[in-house]
């Protein structure tokens, strides 16, 4: 993302409006009527049959917006976010470190308010990473506020449905140190807005759990 595209303006907009209960299941459905934040161009964001399963895809064509929803999560309750992802290509070369390299054809993120002011926020990255190995964490290059985590790496999967589990509190507490209890909300995207790449990326199962239970896919 450039400056301001990242992850900080996406939380900013992120306000409190309900306390979570458990098994929370965000559908395709559902995505599709939260809010989008467009960084540069619009992602295209389409409900689809895919293996005999409704998914919600994300196909980008050089281009940045994400859909978010606003919401306080309990994550006393529920801590961990699952969901099944699948992506048709990655971006190799790209130094996802960098500011021209800040692309994934596939995120998934999760943002906490740190205060009231809209740069008063902490997030986590889930990414399919085209270059890192997975496993890797790094800081966002526009925001020391956001971190990224690789989930997936290179091409190995590609063409294949994935599914993960991440245990929110648990990864927040090692990527920033804090202790944290809530989140204020959860975002989607698939960009290839800064190297001008294309992918398409599908998601379902997206939901919080009290259990470390892997979603089944699609």
């Amino acid at each position: 993302m450039r400056p301001l595209h990242g992850v900080a303006v996406i939380a900013g907009l992120l306000m409190i409006s309900s306390t979570a209960t458990a098994d929370i299941l965000l559908t395709p459905n559902q995505i599709m009527t939260w809010p989008t934040r467009s960084f540069d161009g619009e992602t295209h964001y389409e409900i689809v049959e895919k293996d005999g399963a409704r998914v919600l895809m994300a196909q980008s064509q050089g281009q940045a917006s994400a859909r978010y929803l606003e919401r306080e999560i309990d994550l006393d309750e529920t801590p961990y976010l699952h969901w099944c992802w699948q992506v048709d290509s990655t971006y190799p070369g790209l130094d996802e470190t960098t500011k021209a390299g800040d692309d994934y054809p596939a995120r998934v993120y999760v943002a906490r308010k740190t205060g009231l002011l809209p740069w008063q926020v902490q997030s986590i990255n889930y990414v399919w990473s085209s270059t890192q190995d997975a496993g890797n964490t790094w800081t966002n290059a526009f925001t020391d506020r956001a971190e990224l985590m690789a989930l997936q790496g290179g091409a190995s999967k590609v063409g294949e449905w994935v599914a993960e589990v991440r245990d929110v509190r648990a990864d927040f507490a090692t990527l920033f140190g804090d202790t944290v209890t809530t989140i204020d909300g959860v975002a989607l995207m698939s960009d290839g807005d800064n190297s001008g790449s294309d992918a398409t990326a599908w998601f379902s199962q997206l939901g919080f759990s009290a259990t470390r239970q892997l979603p089944n896919c699609p």
